[in-house]
């Protein structure tokens, strides 16, 4: 069993930027890729980063692209986001998901995830 911890949300202006967290506990935690999904008010949820378990591959929205990072500490089991240039259209609740294991590539459909957070609510005020 994995749990997962967001943490980082707040309200924040635009161009101002923000950086979330996402501890880990369980087993497995460096052979996961982990991503980052959000879900504004009325819209589904969609992929904004994901990175492999190396660390070495990551793969982005073009929404975010440039504006967000996404990296992760494997001798913490913690994944971070770090936003900047944050927009209004940014506002949403941001949730940390871990694949199943095994998943051969970086998989951007929110099925793939077996593990998930509660989330983070970022809001950015124009």
């Amino acid at each position: 069993q994995v749990q997962l911890v967001e943490s980082g949300g707040g309200l924040v202006q635009a161009g101002d930027s923000l950086r979330l967290s996402c501890a880990a506990s369980g087993r497995a935690f460096s052979s996961r890729t982990m991503a980052w999904f959000r879900q504004a008010p009325g819209k589904e949820r969609e992929f904004v980063a994901a990175i492999r378990g190396s660390g070495r591959n990551t793969d982005y929205a073009d929404s975010v692209k440039g504006r967000f990072t996404i990296s992760r500490d494997n001798a913490k089991n913690t994944v971070y986001l770090q936003m900047n240039s944050l927009k209004p259209e940014d506002t949403a609740v941001y949730y940390c998901a871990g694949d199943y294991l095994g998943t051969p590539q970086i998989m951007r459909a929110a099925r793939n995830y077996e593990y998930w957070g509660q989330g983070t609510q970022v809001t950015v005020s124009s």
